[in-house]
């Protein structure tokens, strides 16, 4: 297939990329790199730099994939801005560039051609769930302004699939971490600039690049206070999207969570970093974050019935060690 990745430079997008590349697949990569890296690029793969918030820079590609007598059949769309916190003092930002911008592309798509798109959601479209694990058919109630831009990405998508036939899956991902392997080793991990995720800020301290690591929040209704998360290999959510894009091919809308179904602390992500990495990896504790929900975890067997999805690291210990390699790797290079 030929097939557009925006954001495909970033973390989870160039992952994604880079196993689509190896399956034969001919992609083109879209990334403003404004918290990407032109290296996550899978190599040999065509790389367009530019922002969505661009229309006439997104229709040219499929004008000119057209003109070449090469259109593109589906879209991956993982550009977009993540941060929760950073959506509670800057909505504007995550409304502009995550809602308005997934319009802009959508609006590109219905003129040019292509109607399958797979779509980087989020857990946060939950909120504070009444109950967990989470199911799809879970309230919809947002806390915060990231969450409520992907919700209504989601909504825009619907009323295309209803009115212009747009086949979509919107993947609804629960904490991502750790590190792809292949055959040389971790090949791509979560490189954030700035860094705001837990375990990579917490093994940055284990290489002495912080002296301690935050906690915000030590009073939420959960067993040691710091809330809790349900976190994904970074591999096994790409074996989910390649999953998802080939249902597109017989289903028209399809919406999964992903996760592994069960949740680790924040307290329980530092004592594996311990184990995995033996250093001490000192703690501050500080206040709650407004709009984050104190348990997120995922109810993912609609995607492992429905997909055939089955994923391989369920052990919180094995996916910090493949981020703790990656890790070593990317610093001490």
């Amino acid at each position: 297939m030929r097939i557009l990745v925006t954001g495909g430079a970033g973390y989870i997008g160039g992952t994604v990329a880079a196993l689509l590349a190896s399956q034969g697949h001919n992609l083109i990569v879209f990334d403003n790199l404004g918290h990407a890296k032109r290296e996550m690029v899978p190599a040999g793969v065509a790389f367009v730099k530019g922002d969505l918030a661009d229309r006439a820079v997104i229709e040219e590609i499929f004008i000119q994939a057209k003109t070449r007598n090469n259109p593109i059949d589906a879209v991956l769309h993982f550009a977009a801005l993540i941060e929760a916190g950073e959506s509670m003092v800057h909505p504007e930002f995550f409304f502009r560039n995550n809602t308005a911008s997934t319009l802009n592309l959508l609006e590109a798509m219905l003129a040019h051609g292509p109607r399958r798109l797979v779509f980087s959601s989020t857990a946060a479209v939950y909120g504070e769930p009444d109950s967990t694990p989470i199911s799809e058919e879970a309230p919809l109630r947002p806390t915060n302004a990231y969450g409520e831009s992907k919700l209504l990405s989601e909504h825009i998508m619907d009323w295309f699939n209803r009115i212009h036939g747009l086949r979509y899956a919107s993947l609804r991902y629960f904490n991502v971490a750790g590190a792809s392997e292949g055959p040389g080793g971790v090949t791509r991990g979560e490189a954030h600039d700035p860094e705001t995720h837990l375990i990579p800020l917490v093994l940055d301290v284990a290489l002495g690049r912080r002296a301690s690591i935050r906690i915000y929040g030590n009073d939420y209704p959960t067993p040691d206070g710091t809330c809790v998360r349900d976190f994904i290999h970074v591999s096994d959510l790409a074996d989910a999207h390649v999953l998802a894009l080939g249902a597109l091919e017989t289903r028209d809308k399809l919406v999964f969570n992903l996760g592994i179904g069960h949740g680790f602390s924040v307290l329980e992500v530092v004592e594996s970093a311990r184990r995995i990495t033996g250093h001490p990896i000192p703690v501050e504790v500080h206040p709650r974050r407004t709009g984050d929900p104190s348990v997120l975890v995922a109810g993912s067997q609609k995607a492992i019935r429905e997909l055939g999805w089955n994923p391989r690291y369920t052990r919180l210990d094995d996916i910090v060690r493949t981020a703790w390699l990656w890790h070593q790797k990317r610093y001490r290079a």
